[in-house]
């Protein structure tokens, strides 16, 4: 009989001095499991944009055109705002 052994793939992840020296203040926390949980999320973010732009008829200039249509909406509200 074979055993079947299951190989994870492993990924390398880059954070600053600054970051590392505070995650070694919390040795009780598995920040592999923290990194997990944040990576599955925003798949599932993405595979839900995916779904819901898929049958799109915009092109990448359109919602390019919108969102510059809303930034600037959203300046000048800003602006109105912080002189009123």
């Amino acid at each position: 009989m074979s055993a079947h052994i299951r190989t994870v793939p492993n990924i390398t992840l880059s954070v600053s001095e600054d970051l590392h020296r505070k995650m070694r203040r919390h040795p009780e926390v598995k920040w592999s499991e923290v990194v997990r949980r944040v990576i599955a999320a925003k798949i599932r973010d993405l595979e839900a944009m995916n779904r819901l732009t898929a049958k799109s008829l915009l092109t990448q200039n359109d919602v390019d055109d919108l969102d510059h249509i809303l930034k600037a909406a959203l300046l000048r509200r800003y602006r109105r705002r912080s002189e009123g």
